[in-house]
Formats: C-alpha cells, sequence, structure tokens
C-alpha cells in the first residue's frame, strides 16, 4: 500500500551507537485518535461531576420535604392538645362526661401510634405527640361533636397513609430520575426513564410502600423479575430488576412487608432498585408520594 508523506510524521530514537539512528514512522491519524480519546475522558469525567452535583441537590430537596412534612403533622397535633386541654377544664366539672373524654383521648392516641407505625416502616419521622394517661374505660360514649371531628379526621388520615403509596421501598440514594436521561446502553441517545433508582446491593430487602394486592410476579422484559401491586384509586407500584421474589400473585401485602430482594436482572447496568408509580396505567413521578405533601 503506497502512504503519502502527509499520512506520516517522524520520531528519531538512538540505540546505544549514535551512528545507527533508528527512524520510528507513525501514522498522523493515530496522534488524532489520540487526543480525540483524551478529549472523550476528560467529558466523561465532567458528566459525571454533573450527575455527583445534582443527586447530592435532589437529596436536599428530600430533607426539605420531609422537615415540611414535620411542621405540617406537628402543626396538627398542636390543634389536638389545645382542644384536649379545653375539653379537659370544661368537662372536669363532670366525672362522666370527663371519662367520656378520657375515652376520646385513648381512640386519637391510638391513631396516632398507627400513623408512627406506618411513617416508621416508610423511612419517614414519626410524629411527636403528648401521650395523656388514661384509667378509666368503663363510661358509655356519647356524642361529642369537638371529638368526633378530629377522631373521623385522623381515621380518614390513616387509611389514606396505609393505602397509598408513599415513602421509600429501601432508604437509599437515587441512581436515576424519573424523567428523560441519557441511555446507559446506546451513548448519545436519550430514554425515558418511567421510575426512580435507588442503589443497593444484590439481596437488599425491598418494602412494599402501602397496603394492597400483588397482581404480577415474574419475567417482565427490561424489567427483569418485577413485582406488581395495586392500590386504591387504580394506583400500581412496579419493582424491577429483583434478584428473589418474596409474593406470589392475588396476596394481600401491607406497608413495611419485603416484597423482594435488589438485583440486576433484565436490561441493568448493576445492582438497584426501580421503583415506579403508575396512575389509571400511566407512570406519574414518584416523587409525588415520597411524603405526606
Amino acid at each position: 500500500m503506497n502512504l503519502k508523506q502527509a499520512d506520516l510524521s517522524k520520531e528519531v530514537r538512538t540505540t546505544g551507537n549514535p551512528l545507527r539512528p533508528k527512524v520510528l514512522e507513525i501514522r498522523a491519524h493515530y496522534w488524532r485518535a489520540l487526543k480525540v480519546f483524551v478529549a472523550v475522558t476528560i467529558g466523561l469525567v465532567i458528566a459525571l461531576t454533573v450527575t455527583i452535583v445534582q443527586l447530592n441537590k435532589q437529596h436536599h430537596v428530600q430533607q426539605v420535604e420531609n422537615t415540611r412534612l414535620q411542621s405540617q403533622v406537628s402543626a396538627l397535633q398542636s390543634q389536638i392538645d389545645d382542644e384536649v386541654s379545653t375539653l379537659n377544664l370544661v368537662t372536669a366539672q363532670k366525672d362522666s362526661s370527663n371519662l367520656k373524654a378520657l375515652g376520646y383521648i385513648e381512640s386519637i392516641q391510638a391513631k396516632l401510634k398507627t400513623i408512627n407505625n406506618y411513617l416508621s416502616k416508610r423511612g419517614l419521622k414519626s410524629v411527636s405527640f403528648k401521650a395523656v394517661k388514661t384509667g378509666h374505660k368503663s363510661a358509655k360514649a356519647t356524642t361529642n361533636q369537638l371529638y368526633e371531628k378530629y377522631n373521623r379526621y385522623l381515621a380518614k388520615l390513616e387509611d389514606e397513609i396505609a393505602e397509598v403509596p408513599m415513602g421509600y421501598p429501601r432508604i437509599s440514594a437515587f441512581t436515576s430520575f424519573f424523567g428523560y436521561r441519557g441511555n446507559p446502553f446506546e451513548f448519545g441517545r436519550n430514554e425515558f426513564h418511567p421510575g426512580l433508582d435507588f442503589r443497593g446491593n444484590v439481596g437488599d430487602p425491598v418494602k412494599c410502600t402501602a397496603k394492597g394486592r400483588v397482581i404480577f410476579t415474574g419475567r417482565a422484559g427490561g424489567y427483569g423479575n418485577c413485582v406488581r401491586i395495586k392500590h386504591i384509586d387504580n394506583i400500581e407500584t412496579w419493582y424491577g430488576h429483583l434478584s428473589h421474589i418474596n409474593v406470589r400473585e392475588g396476596q394481600e401485602v401491607s406497608v413495611g412487608d419485603i416484597i423482594g430482594k435488589v438485583g440486576s436482572t433484565g436490561r441493568s447496568t448493576g445492582p438497584h432498585l426501580h421503583y415506579e408509580v403508575r396512575r389509571n396505567g400511566k407512570p406519574v413521578n414518584p416523587k409525588e408520594y415520597l411524603s405526606l405533601n
């Protein structure tokens, strides 16, 4: 093959005898390829740095959301405490009325404990409230409008917390977010990511985020080993890339139940949990369901 002079560069090296130089000819386009490789490497380092900064920002945002949640719940508890104090003053004149109030207080406290249990299973802080000691349970309950109002509200809140997906299927950092992102399998292309990815190791437990019924278990294309759970209001949660499935189709599950283990099955670049929330069959951003807000 004939080589043009312009395609070659020369470098003279001496080996032992200076009278016998050796000429090493290197194709000029090899140098150009090396320059391109260095440029791509620098670009990847910059992209990785930007990704790390974005993950830190997302973590900070989540902390702010949890703080706001605590403020809302604390405000509710403050209202309850104020009404409890007011009612105790009013009903202290009659023992029978006082016993009724204590019965309602017990009911409210039981519901707050249930709410705390749901929050802790989701990795959220518990509601802080002052327990009132009650020792009388024999009083015959009658309607008390004030306490009935709070009792109905808390009962509704208890059911919604239990049945609506909320919180984290596992407590760890995010590795990918909802929306368009770079395709990890086709460099330079974008793809739509319909959920959140949580960092994990193979075998780490994956928890159910709400009460519901398992409607699918098994292989599901790029999701690998997958579990789908149906909840109220036509909401579903999907858990993908599992290494092991702990539940069966038709099974009723509740908040905090371990439904599988982290893996890397299906279309996956490494061990992690893919988590989706779907409403009426369409994926929505799971961040809307990570807290009570």
